[in-house]
């Protein structure tokens, strides 16, 4: 079977990494790809968010199978495009996208399908956002309605900072029109979870738990990010809470989509709060998570072809899908100044140096401009464009992802493997894995 998965970070290459590794998929390919999904798959030197030029790599290279990465491409609809050409597509429709490319849409579906979640309110106008400041008290959550790449979120702590944070948002628009709508939610105690599910028409089935950290310093000090690490399973993920979860989240969103004509196929990221009123929803994201994906897919057992083709063929409740029993752990190796702005370009040394257990996902990475006359990645198959220098290209660069028999074990894999990888500017967190942080 020939497929192709669109994107170019962490993510894409953990199901890339997976996906090689099926007999049944003869050709793989990954557009736009990166430095370290090259080991593993044909790049192709067409953008996520290229949807003509997706679709059209997609006939030449009559691709059987899809599967969308980005939360992007989703938005704009590239699986109802890739379906027009009778493809089959890994990922939900437009129409099912919204419930990650507007956060308004979201909160009211669970408000209507009596979803446990944080309440809500929401703002268009700048003034009348300002006039309510603090109505949940604080800290106050602000959420950039549309997509602002995993950090349209806002949590001033008092006055002063949330109507700073108002006037970026909405005047300065820092997350572009993202923030053209607002929505204000009540702050959650707790502890921040995520469950990856894997979703068709008929069935939701949880994947193995995980637990992500997105503040970008040790202790949940500074901004959020779109990740600094995780591990899995979750040991915050008991039997008692999953079945709590199951009934009071789970199933209610199934039926929500049946009842709302919101055909999913995919992968649902559900974030959760688990507060002491039980388990909450923060977040709803349309695919694989970041840097989830990495420790999730590092313990699965079965083939993930078969999961995904028994997705799109709505048949996902007649497969078993297993899961190793080893533990995982993911550190993420980010640019200096990250969440905020940094350099590119970068050298990165030492990845030939880690353990042939250690997997590294590359996230921001692409290969050295080659010298005049040398080979390119749409060479022959005797291309040496891997010989090349690999840079930094992005925030989150590598994700360094061990496994072990005890989360202790993989963990310290994970470190000890991570520090013979460097760059400059390098920066990471010392406490992803640590069970009793929590």
């Amino acid at each position: 079977m020939r497929v192709m998965v669109v994107g170019g970070g962490g993510r894409e290459h953990a199901i890339c990494w997976k996906l090689a590794q099926s007999p049944k998929v003869t050709e793989l390919y990954c557009a736009p790809g990166n430095a370290g999904i090259a080991d593993v798959a044909e790049c192709i030197g067409v953008g996520a968010e290229d949807i003509e030029g997706i679709c059209k790599a997609a006939e030449k290279k009559k691709i059987d199978l899809a599967v969308i990465g980005p939360e992007v491409p989703l938005a704009m609809g590239i699986v109802d495009e890739l379906e027009k050409l009778g493809i089959k597509v890994f990922g939900p429709n437009k129409k099912c996208s919204q419930l990650e490319a507007s956060k308004s849409f979201t909160k009211a579906f669970l408000a209507r399908h009596n979803i446990p979640t944080a309440g809500y309110k929401e703002f268009t106008d700048k003034q009348e956002l300002l006039d309510s400041v603090g109505l949940y008290g604080y800290p106050m959550v602000l959420k950039a309605d549309g997509l602002a790449a995993g950090k349209g979120v806002v949590i001033p702590e008092n006055e002063e900072d949330a109507v700073k944070a108002i006037e970026e948002m909405m005047g300065d628009k820092v997350f572009g029109s993202a923030a053209d709508k607002i929505v204000v939610e009540e702050f959650l105690t707790g502890v921040e979870a995520s469950m990856l599910c894997f979703v068709d028409e008929n069935t939701i089935v949880p994947m193995e738990s995980a637990q992500d950290y997105k503040r970008v310093f040790d202790n949940d000090k500074g901004p959020n990010t779109g990740g600094m690490g995780t591990y899995s399973p979750s040991l915050l993920f008991t039997p008692e809470l999953e079945k709590q979860i199951r009934e009071q989240i789970l199933e209610p969103t199934l039926k929500g989509f049946q009842e709302d004509g919101l055909d999913f196929k995919g992968v649902l990221f559900i974030g959760l709060m688990l507060s002491d009123d039980g388990p909450k929803v923060i977040e709803f994201n349309n695919r694989f998570g970041d840097p989830e994906t990495q420790s999730v897919l590092a313990r699965l057992d079965s083939d993930l072809l078969d999961i995904f083709l028994a997705v799109t063929e709505n048949r996902l409740a007649d497969i078993e899908i297993k899961w190793k029993n080893e533990r995982a752990v993911c550190v993420v190796l980010a640019s200096g100044g990250y969440p905020g702005s940094y350099e590119k370009g970068k050298l990165i040394t030492g990845l030939d140096d880690v353990d042939d257990d250690v997997i590294v996902f590359h996230a921001g990475t692409k290969f050295a401009p080659m010298p005049e006359g040398s080979k390119c990645a749409d060479c022959s198959d005797d291309c040496d464009m891997k010989k090349a220098a690999v840079l930094t290209s992005g925030g989150r660069v590598l994700g360094v992802t061990a496994l072990g028999a005890t989360h202790e074990e993989a963990r310290a894999k994970a470190y000890e493997n991570l520090k013979r990888i460097n760059f400059e500017g390098a920066q990471y967190r010392n406490d992803i894995g640590i069970i009793n942080r929590h």
